[in-house]
């Protein structure tokens, strides 16, 4: 049975739980569960990662820990009792875990690994914090330790900042929200501006010297030196170097590593140096041989400098190398380091050796105990302390040090009888009273113990030595009287014994007779010659004799023979105990010498204050005995010292003893009677300030106060403790005197000088700090009232001076923060005072800052819960005096523009967070009966209409993402749940005085403006927050937007006929709360919409301006950058709302404005759909297909559905701009000629607009018009410039300005250069299909046709698709998809390349028209594409399978023509027709016809480079011929029971006869052609060909031309060959079997037949380059035609792989099934490759492949635009096999010339220039009679030509004819104007008859069913 638990409440999984059990919970490792139920064994509950699913699991699962439960029951919640930090570390610790990885998914590894060393130090502090063994001080260091770490991580991830007090999390409801601020600012500041550490230590390494030739030992001495000051700061750090240059004790850090200390931050600048001086322990020179001497003397080596500065940038400067110099001369030894920091290059230079200091440095800050934590490692390692030079900045109390710094400075001495100078060596020993000398208190520096003897280095010959060397003697306190130095001189021979003789001394005592220790500064000491035998160890011999020159001279009687040679010495001393000061002295002996009292008391001010602190105790026993001694005499005096000394304090560096003196004061103090003199002597100079002129003193002893009455209370209470508590009253009347004399000196205004306010202000600034001891001695109300009386004395008016008015609010500052304040009876006393003053000041916006201070303090002292009745009152007493100010406040401050300076600015929003931290302390406190108290206050509704604007504006200030820094969620949420209590209260207000006839707009708006942005913050957006931040907000305070959204609802309710007003304002805002994703909040806001309708309906019978109001928001919100990750779901929430959302539509379809209601829905759900996508799109990185579609069906949309212009045109330029990025020039172009046409050739004004000035509509025109050339131009569109070219000088011809027409004119003819000279690429097709509906809106389960980019192909245009839509799948068939695909959560993609079919031939048809402009046409204006796909139908026959082969033609319309405003457009139609075995044949044989035509005639008119692309051409189709070729058409449709059983078929069958005779009269006359410009290597091939044409007629039967039969020439209009673009036939080709000539039903006699002789000529060395008839790698046509059939002996089947046709329709090219008789034409990229490409680039092999085919290297492609065959007008003419219906006679004829046919073709050519046709002249060339024959071809007469030349008309069987028409409307500003009646011109037209006035129908065809446009635009079509 299932029991509640009682204790096991909270527990953690120790082992991962699977949940296999039924009601089984899934539970992983880690994870903490609250537990609801027991049973056997098992509990039941849930994780606390995901309450919502409860389940059981077993209890041995799970490690149970303590827990507190709050309201137990169904919502018992559980708190673990543990440490704050421990859950909170936990917690924390679980969110990190999965943005960890996240940062490993986004790459940034720096993070990853960082966080991952933090989280394991984390884990590691957590185990010691709960194993529980550590001290206390070691726990608040690791709690300190692990927030550091997580606020560190939590700021790297952006996570919240936590506001916490002593280590632990603080709950924003347990503490006021002023401290709540105070926490988070405070924890900002530390995160922003780290604290600028006062202390520095500079950590010093040695690590070595390295040197070339060293071989002696040394001494390093490290030291701080300021340059500016030229004196060291810092002692010395000395150590030795062995002679390898390293340390000497490397086992002893402390021995090679320092830490100077105590660097004040003033030292920290760029003049302060280190400075290194080495000395070497050796021979005099360093030169000299090794047995030379013997004796060790220490000489100057090097020195190095380096600046500190250099150190600033806080890193850490591993193994630095510092250059080591040496002075040129050795006298300058003692400056040598000022010499290299000056510069002076010519005193110093590099030591020979080269050396160089290797040394490790670094700046630490903070103070010492600090530096000993955070650097445990170097301190416990061990490390030398090395001080700065006398005290530190600050002084420490119980500080002892007794250190005397001498420093030997320089010496002169005589050369003693000898030649040169001397070598002098100075030994210096301390020598006590009894003449014992004193062992090791010589230090030479940190790093080394102390000595007993020192030896300074020697200089070489040199009478006059300085030295300068620094040693520190700390000789303790009881040593030092009595105790000298003595320095002895001795000479340092360099002979070879090398010895040192004594020839002089010097001594100076510690300690003068009367106590007073060696003055500071330097001393000349005088050199007492002796003798080397000298015994210098009896003291008493030289004692008595004088020391210093001083001295000497102020003894004039004392005489002295030798007085030249003097030594100088500079002493310091740095000590607690002892002092040079005799005053001082004389002061502490004031009971000595009585008659002096007067005296030291007044030199007490001129002593120093260190001196004083030091014998801070005993002088304030002094000061009051002598009090005691005689008050009358010295009260005054005494007083006057007490008061320096205390002043004393005030100062920072002495600062620390004001401790030493409160524990004087507390433990020491003991003069009961001295209270009475105080107060006296206190009165006595407060009641003489008014009268004073000289106020300074006064001003000292006013800032004394605080101590003097610690005094006075102190005393007041010995003398109770002694007397039993008597002469109270007395004591409290002289207290009461004493307030009442101060309260009259504040009450008094400065007259004229301003020296009394200074006093004023002096004593105010103090005042506070005496509440504490009054205390001890009264009651709390009666200090309050005496506080009270005290600061309500001072002067109210304004114009009181400025400074003390700031004082006041100082001491009102300091009165709130006082002990005092915080008792609540007193503070009900003190507070009317208090807001008084605030009250003043907030209105005067004055001392801002101070008051927020103490506003702050004010309301950190209530907390939120306190009922108490005094709270209460407070609260009436604060809303009363200070909400309305408040307000205002806030309002002044945040409208003023933000300072520039970062700390002003840092500053200024100190202020403002301070006073609504205070607004929102105010309002958390503000019970009913506070806010109805408030309401009640107002006498007018326009107070209150005023108060509350007021509000609702301050309350949408504190909503602003700037008002708290980005990661204050916590602060954010305690504002907005004070926000919304108090809208709520307010909203009553509202509805009570401002409904029905008080309406008031204005103050409605305000409300409903708050309650949407409140709603739409971010910080409430809970979706965006990690689940258990999500939970943790839900559980505290619920989802506030759902509170608020009621609220709107309730308010909008109440308005009534009012809602009128508030439509449209309202639908934008309202809409952006809808946008939400919380079904709540959705829930209550629909119902507003439905009413809004309704509303709108009822007044205007429409919702146009409801929907222009949801259109304008919906693309604003996009436009204002709500387009970010968080947003995609916030609008995708919009097409349930507006779509197929139950609640909105059942509501509209309840109404009698139904249809209307649900266009608007459709409406905006389309809007939205393209809105979402154009979001996404955006968000992509480069310019995509994607980008381009989405805002081109946006544009559509405003411009066809909305009708919205501006948005129309917005969108066109950022379509422009998209376009330019993506160097879419063309498109570019299109693009802006949409906003061209907007406009006309007007000068109405038009208005600054995007990018465009202030400017007439004309030049806006030209100015859009210019740079649509510049891009067409670019795009290397010109023919579409020109003829904007001319629309714009037509322009400026009407206007006379032919500056510009003429300009416009050479760009024009400039553009007609380029389409002759330049050469452009045709661009590939392509159709792509979208299923499935992952796809965006625009694009899904639609097909469209894309222009692909230059040189782009089939296989890289899928590649860049599938980048594009990395998640698609694509299709490996061509066929339709089913539903089944259409509806699938994916993406597929079907892609294969098409055909363009252009829609006007005229151009493409035209005789003598180059191909450079045939190009243009071919690819431009396309509506039409076409897709080929073979099959089978019925029974396949075996023997001839074509028969049977079928071909399926798919053809696609497209809404727009390409190129337009996109590189892709939808197909809006497609069509699908079977063409038949005999249709397919008729096609095969037209486009091989005209693809051989367009060669010879470019052959004929040397348009061809080589002749190759010929000799392909004819090889291919008579080798195929000639091994079954066209024979199997004959099989196939020839046969009688073919005839028969389709009689419907007689004309197609009569024309494949006559193209069967056509293309062999073409092949006649192309090999005469192919004769006359074959070269010679490769006539042998040539007379191959000749053979094999013989056999090919033989085959089909044709033995001789008949002569009856009336020949006509056959015509080639250059660039128009009939080539199928698409063709690629099936693989069949014969094989090798020779064929039996037969008589075919297609046999006439030969006119003539070329002998083999005439023909041919010599072989060729190598094969030429032929066409493979198999195969075409041309990608952009991947479509398949039918083939010819193969002879009869081998004809393979089609292969497996081609069985399935829809099969292999997307295949490659080359994987295509590809026709057996004729070879599909080249593809531009193989154009110029024919002479270079070797057998590598055949296609697959194929064993169909005749012979010359398989040694084909190149295959050569013609895309063209085939058409279906149509019928021939000779209808069931079977039996004529007239060539061509229209006959030319030629008169010049031979008999035997061949007969040659032709017809207009409507196939394009993209072959080059080498095969394609380039210029007019075949026609002219065949018809002059001048011109030479091809060999043994026909001549034509002159004749021919008219009648040539009137036949216009394609022939009868013109593919053309009869393909579907479909006009290109042109836009009207690109139209092609020609006559009707004209004959039709070259394109570009002659620029007069652009100006004709039938500017249309010149290009446009009449369509019966005009298509309709989705945009009614003249551009589009270009």
């Amino acid at each position: 049975m299932w029991i509640p638990t009682e204790h096991e409440k909270y527990g953690v999984v120790i082992a991962s739980f699977r949940g296999t059990v039924p009601y089984g919970l899934s539970l992983e490792i880690g994870d903490t569960v609250q537990i609801l139920e027991k049973c056997d064994g098992w509990y039941r509950g849930f994780a606390l990662k995901n309450p919502n699913i409860k389940g059981i699991f077993p209890s041995s699962y799970v490690h149970l820990k303590n827990a507190c439960v709050k309201n137990k029951g169904q919502f018992e919640m559980v708190i673990p009792t543990e440490d704050s930090v421990i859950t909170e570390m936990t917690s924390t610790l679980r969110d990190w875990g999965t943005m960890w990885k996240q940062l490993y998914v986004r790459n940034e590894g720096d993070l990853f690994h960082r966080l991952w060393h933090i989280m394991n130090e984390i884990l590691d502090l957590r185990r010691q914090v709960l194993v529980g063994h550590l001290t206390h001080d070691r726990m608040k260091d690791v709690k300190r330790h692990i927030t550091a770490r997580l606020d560190w991580g939590n700021e790297q991830l952006g996570l919240d900042l936590v506001p916490r007090k002593e280590y632990a999390m603080v709950d924003p409801e347990d503490i006021s929200i002023t401290e709540l601020y105070r926490l988070m600012e405070h924890r900002h500041r530390k995160k922003d501006t780290p604290v600028q550490a006062s202390s520095h230590h500079l950590f010093v390494q040695m690590k070595s010297l390295m040197c070339s030739n060293l071989g002696e030992e040394l001494e390093v001495i490290f030291s701080l030196f300021d340059s500016k000051e030229n004196r060291p700061i810092s002692e010395r750090f000395f150590l030795r170097l062995n002679r390898n240059g390293l340390p000497k004790a490397p086992d002893k850090p402390e021995r090679h590593c320092s830490l100077f200390v105590d660097l004040g931050s003033s030292e920290l600048r760029r003049d302060i140096y280190i400075t290194v001086h080495i000395i070497r322990i050796g021979r005099m020179g360093a030169g000299e041989k090794k047995n030379a001497c013997s004796v060790q003397y220490r000489r100057p080596f090097g020195c190095a400098v380096l600046s500190i500065a250099d150190l600033l940038t806080g890193e850490t400067k591993d193994d630095l190398i510092l250059k080591v110099y040496m002075c040129n001369t050795e006298s300058e030894w003692y400056q040598i380091h000022e010499n290299i920091i000056k510069k002076l290059n010519a005193r110093y230079n590099l030591t020979g050796s080269n050396a160089g200091l290797a040394v490790s440095l670094q700046l630490l800050h903070g103070d010492i105990e600090q530096i000993r934590r955070e650097y445990s490692s170097v301190f416990s390692h061990g490390v030398s302390i090395t001080r700065k030079l006398g005290f530190s900045n600050i002084i420490m109390p119980g500080e002892m040090r007794n250190d005397l710094y001498i420093t030997i400075e320089r010496g002169e001495f005589e050369k003693g009888g000898k030649s040169v100078a001397r070598n002098v060596e100075v030994t210096m020993f301390i020598v006590e009273s009894g003449g014992q000398t004193l062992k090791d208190y010589i230090s030479f520096g940190s790093g080394e113990p102390p000595a007993s003897e020192y030896h300074s280095f020697v200089l070489y010959h040199n009478n006059s030595p300085r030295w300068s060397e620094l040693l520190k003697l700390p000789i303790p306190v009881d040593k030092f009287r009595g105790a000298h130095i003595r320095f002895e001189f001795r000479h340092c021979s360099t002979k070879e014994k090398g010895e040192k003789k004594l020839f002089g001394f010097s001594f100076v005592p510690l300690m003068q007779e009367d106590g007073r220790t060696l003055p500071d500064g330097t001393h000349e000491l005088i050199v007492h010659k002796c003798e080397e035998n000298t015994n210098l160890q009896d003291t008493t011999r030289y004692l008595k004799l004088p020391f210093s020159k001083g001295i000497l001279l102020g003894n004039s009687n004392q005489t002295m023979k030798a007085t030249k040679e003097s030594f100088w010495i500079t002493s310091f001393l740095c000590s607690t105990k002892l002092t040079q000061n005799g005053d001082m002295l004389d002061l502490l002996k004031w009971r000595t010498h009585p008659d002096k009292i007067t005296g030291c008391l007044s030199k007490l001010k001129e002593i120093d204050g260190s001196e004083i602190v030091k014998f801070l105790q005993d002088t304030l026993d002094t000061l009051f005995g002598i009090l005691d001694e005689n008050s009358q005499k010295y009260g005054s005096k005494v007083f006057d010292s007490l008061v320096h000394i205390i002043n004393l304090l005030q100062d920072s560096k002495f600062h620390h003893f004001k401790p030493v003196m409160d524990t004087y004061i507390e433990s020491h103090f003991a003069g009961a009677l001295a209270y009475r003199d105080l107060i006296k002597v206190l009165k006595w100079y407060v009641d003489r300030i008014t009268e004073a002129e000289r106020q300074e003193h006064i001003q000292e002893v006013l800032k004394a106060q605080e101590y003097i009455f610690k005094y006075i209370v102190q005393s007041r209470r010995l003398f109770s403790l002694a007397t039993g508590g008597q002469n109270e009253e007395e004591f409290r009347c002289c207290i009461q005197e004493l307030l009442m004399s101060v309260r009259f000196f504040l009450s008094q205004e400065s007259k004229g000088s301003g020296a009394l306010s200074q006093s004023q202000a002096v004593f105010l600034s103090s005042f506070p700090a005496v509440y504490s001891e009054l205390l001890k001695l009264f009651d709390v109300r009666e200090v309050a009232n005496l506080v009270q009386d005290t600061l309500g004395s001072l002067p109210t008016i304004v114009h009181v001076d400025d400074s003390l008015q700031a004082v006041k609010l100082q001491c009102i500052g300091k009165t709130v923060e006082s002990q005092l304040y915080t008792n609540p009876d007193s503070r009900y006393i003190l507070l009317p005072v208090v807001l008084h003053h605030l009250h003043m000041h907030l209105q005067e916006q004055k001392d801002l800052i101070v008051c927020a201070r103490i506003l702050s303090n004010v309301f950190c002292l209530i907390k939120k819960n306190s009922s108490e009745k005094s709270v209460l009152e407070e609260i009436d007493v604060i809303v009363a005096s200070l909400l309305d100010i408040l307000l205002r406040t806030i309002l002044e401050i945040t409208s003023r523009p933000q300072p520039s300076g970062s700390s002003m600015r840092l500053q200024f929003q100190d202020v403002t967070g301070e006073f609504v931290a205070c607004l929102l302390s105010l309002l958390r406190q503000m019970t009913d009966r506070h806010y109805q108290q408030l309401l009640d206050s107002f006498n007018t509704k326009e107070e209150l209409r005023d108060f509350l604007l007021q509000i609702f504006t301050v309350f949408r200030i504190l909503i602003r993402p700037e008002m708290f820094p980005k990661d204050w969620t916590v602060m954010r949420l305690v504002a907005n749940n004070v926000i919304i209590t108090t809208v709520l209260y307010l909203s009553d207000a509202l509805r009570k005085n401002f409904l029905n006839e008080n309406f008031d707009y204005k103050i409605w708006d305000s409300y409903f403006y708050l309650a949407v942005i409140f709603i739409n913050q971010l910080c409430l957006q809970l979706e965006m927050f990690t689940p258990s931040k999500k939970k943790k907000v839900l559980e505290k305070y619920g989802d506030m937007r759902v509170t608020m959204g009621c609220e709107i609802f309730s308010m909008w309710q109440n308005l009534g006929e009012h809602k009128l007003h508030f439509i449209p304002a309202l639908i934008g805002p309202f809409l952006e709360v809808t946008l939400i994703p919380q079904p709540d909040l959705r829930n209550v806001m629909i119902p507003i919409f439905h009413d809004m309708m309704d509303w709108e309906q009822r007044r205007s019978g429409n919702f146009k301006q409801v929907e222009a109001k949801l259109i304008d928001k919906l693309d604003s919100l996009m436009s204002e950058g709500k387009g970010d990750e968080t947003y995609r779901e916030l609008f995708n929430s919009i097409i349930p709302l507006f779509g197929p959302y139950p609640s909105l539509l059942k509501k509209i379809e309840r109404e009698t404005w139904r249809e209307s209601g649900v266009s608007l829905i459709a409406t905006v759900t389309r809007l939205m759909e393209r809105l979402l996508d154009y979001r996404d799109c955006m968000k992509m990185g480069e310019v995509d297909g994607k980008k381009i579609g989405c805002t081109v069906s946006l544009l559509n949309f405003y411009k066809t559905e909305l009708n919205k212009e501006e948005m129309y045109i917005r969108y066109i330029h950022k379509l422009y701009d998209l376009h330019l990025k993506a160097q879419n020039f063309t498109e570019a172009a299109y693009t802006l000629l949409l906003y061209d046409e907007l406009l006309e050739w007007s000068d109405r004004p038009l208005r600054e607009f995007l990018t465009y000035p202030m400017q007439t509509e004309w030049q806006r025109k030209e100015h859009l018009h210019l740079a649509i050339i510049q891009n067409f131009d670019r795009g290397k569109c010109w023919e579409n410039g020109i003829i904007l070219c001319r629309k714009i000088a037509e322009q400026y011809e009407s206007y006379y300005d032919y500056r510009n027409l003429s300009k416009m004119r050479m760009m024009e003819a400039s553009l007609y250069d380029k389409i002759m000279d330049q050469q452009r690429l045709e661009p590939e097709f392509f159709r792509v299909g979208f299923y499935g509906k992952k796809f965006p809106f625009f694009l899904r389960n639609k097909e469209f046709v894309c222009r692909g980019h230059d040189y782009e192909r089939l296989e890289a245009f899928q590649q860049r698709m599938l980048n594009e839509f990395p998640h698609a799948i694509a299709m490996q068939h061509a066929n339709q998809p089913d539903e089944t695909i259409f509806q699938a959560e994916a993406q597929y993609l079907q892609i294969y390349a098409v055909t363009p079919i252009p829609e006007s031939q005229e151009v493409l048809q035209r005789e003598g028209v180059p191909d450079n402009i045939k190009s243009f046409y071919k690819v431009n204006h396309i509506w039409k594409f076409r897709y080929d796909r073979p099959f089978h139908k019925g029974t396949k026959d075996k023997e001839n399978e074509f028969k049977s082969l079928w071909v399926e033609r798919t053809s696609l319309y497209l809404v727009q023509s390409l190129p337009g405003i996109s590189r892709w457009f939808e197909v809006e139609k497609r069509e699908v027709v079977e063409m038949s075995p005999l249709e397919n044949a008729i096609e095969v044989l037209e486009n091989k016809n005209q693809q051989l035509k367009t060669l010879i005639s470019q052959c004929q008119t040397r348009q061809m480079q080589n002749i190759n692309p010929l000799t392909m051409c004819l090889n291919g189709v008579i080798d195929a011929a000639v091994n079954g070729g066209v024979s199997r058409y004959q099989e196939a449709f020839f046969v009688k029971e073919y005839i028969l059983s389709h009689p419907e078929d007689g004309e197609k069958i009569a024309r494949l006869r006559e193209l069967m005779l056509e293309q062999a009269q073409i092949l006649e006359f192309g090999l005469a052609v192919h004769e006359k410009f074959v070269p010679q290597d490769m006539r042998p091939l040539h007379k191959k060909l000749v053979d094999q044409f013989f056999v090919m007629k033989s085959s089909l039967g044709i033995q001789e031309f008949s002569a009856c039969i009336q020949a006509s020439p056959v015509h080639f209009p250059n660039g128009s060959p009939r080539v199928c673009r698409n063709s690629a036939p099936a693989s069949m080709s014969p094989d090798g079997t020779r064929v039996i000539p037969r008589r075919s039903p297609l046999s006439y006699p030969a006119v003539n037949r070329y002998s083999s002789s005439s023909l041919s000529s010599q072989a060729s060395a190598e094969p030429s380059p032929s066409t493979s008839s198999l195969s075409s790698t041309h990608s952009a046509s991947p479509n398949v035609t039918s083939s010819a059939p193969s002879s009869a002996r081998a004809s393979p089947l089609l292969s497996d792989k081609h069985k399935h046709s829809r099969e292999n329709s997307c295949l490659s090219p080359r994987e295509r099934p590809c026709s057996a008789i004729y070879p599909t034409p080249v593809e531009p990229s193989q154009r110029l490759l024919f002479n270079h490409i070797g057998d590598g680039a055949l296609p697959r092999s194929d064993p169909n492949l005749s012979a010359p085919e398989k040694a084909s290297p190149a295959r050569h492609t013609t895309p063209v635009s085939p058409s279906p065959a149509g019928r021939s007008p000779l209808k069931g003419s079977v039996q004529s096999f007239t060539p061509s219906p229209v006959e030319y006679h030629s008169p010049g004829l031979s008999s035997n010339s061949p007969v040659l046919s032709g017809s207009y073709s409507s196939g394009i050519s993209s072959l080059s220039r080498c095969s394609t046709s380039e210029t007019s002249g075949f026609e002219n060339q065949v018809n002059d009679p001048s011109a030479p024959g091809p060999g043994p071809g026909p001549c034509y007469s002159g004749p021919e030509e008219p009648v040539r030349k009137e036949s216009k008309t394609p022939p009868p069987y013109s593919v053309y004819e009869r393909t579907l028409r479909r006009p290109v409307p042109l836009p009207h500003s690109l139209s092609i104007p020609v006559p009707p009646t004209a004959e039709p011109p070259a394109l570009p037209p002659k620029p007069l008859a652009a100006r004709s006035s039938h500017l249309e129908n010149g290009t446009r065809r009449t369509d019966p069913a005009p298509r309709p446009r989705p945009l009614p635009r003249k551009v589009s079509q270009l």
